[in-house]
């Protein structure tokens, strides 16, 4: 039975990450990892957990060294718009977090360690439908983060032998955990909006195409690809995953056929929509699709669906 460690598991994709993984493996298997921001009471309640600094080497060995993990998915990060806002801090968090981790993974015999991606690995240059393989040239410190750890985990995996994979993640919707400072997280606050106050003011810009996915699709993907027989696949830790891509008019467009009386502003956020406009319209994930078999279960109308149901009732009870 597999001992898993996740870095990160108070946040967005933790909170969620976390749950199934011990619904797969046990509750006792599944070490929920985390630092200031407080787990969720599923995650707090449903197995062990462990206070976990990754800025600081010499605890992240520690922990690693207790618990021996089989896998460890290393979550810890500071989103795209508030590393431009900390450099300092998205430094420590994004770039040496992710060395000690895979340092501490190396020492304790670690067999595999997943480290998600994201579109911020992109830049202007890159096609606006994104190939698995193409110029990535990120403007922003978060993406330039998330291409290291691309190339770390590429590097870790034949240098020393622990397999460390990886999926660069579209945005992320989900109903469980509160909006953050993401780029893409308008697409969830849209709906706090809509549901509360059945109106939303949105900071990008109305015809701002992303790449977007629901968040159990993106935990299907992290497990999937930790668990996926890569043989001798050249990608490791740099897989396309994609769902759906819309702008936020067209999301507005329909919450509005469920919701006629939902009304949407736009005051465009200069950082945000910068950052914005130098991704991808799109990711080309036909690699993943041919070497592991990678497929989203959500479209645009399910996932406006169960997010109104979901939310409605964590929100109106």
């Amino acid at each position: 039975m597999n001992k898993i460690l996740v870095t990160g598991a108070s946040g967005q994709i933790g909170s969620e990450l976390v749950p199934a993984l011990r619904a797969k493996y046990s509750d006792e298997n599944v070490i929920a990892g985390w630092r200031r921001k407080p787990l969720t009471d599923e995650v707090a309640v449903g197995g062990p957990s462990v206070h976990i600094d990754v800025t600081n080497r010499a605890e992240v060995e520690k922990v690693v060294k207790s618990i021996k993990p089989d896998y460890i998915y290393h979550l810890s990060s500071i989103l795209s718009a508030s590393a431009e806002l900390n450099r300092q801090a998205a430094y420590a968090v994004n770039f040496e977090g992710v060395f000690n981790v895979l340092e501490a993974a190396v020492a304790n015999k670690t067999a595999r360690v997943v480290i998600p991606s994201s579109i911020g690995a992109f830049g202007p240059e890159t096609p606006r439908i994104a190939p698995n393989d193409t110029i990535q040239k990120p403007t922003g410190l978060y993406g330039i983060s998330k291409v290291f750890g691309e190339l770390m985990g590429n590097y870790y995996y034949s240098a020393t032998g622990v397999d460390v994979r990886g999926v660069r993640l579209p945005g992320i919707i989900s109903w469980k955990v509160e909006p953050a400072a993401g780029t893409t997280d308008y697409a969830v606050a849209i709906f706090y909006g809509a549901i509360l106050e059945c109106r939303y003011t949105c900071y990008l810009g109305p015809d701002t195409r992303l790449p977007m996915m629901y968040m159990p699709d993106a935990v299907n993907s992290l497990i999937g690809v930790a668990e996926a027989d890569l043989g001798d696949s050249r990608h490791r830790a740099d897989f396309n995953v994609n769902a759906v891509s819309f702008t936020p008019s067209e999301l507005a467009a329909v919450i509005k056929k469920r919701m006629p009386e939902f009304e949407m502003t736009y005051e465009v956020d200069p950082l945000r929509q910068a950052i914005a406009d130098s991704w991808p319209d799109a990711l080309d994930d036909s690699v993943a699709r041919e070497e592991w078999g990678w497929s989203p279960q959500f479209e645009l109308a399910t996932m406006v669906e169960d997010m109104f149901t979901n939310l409605t009732k964590k929100l109106k009870g």
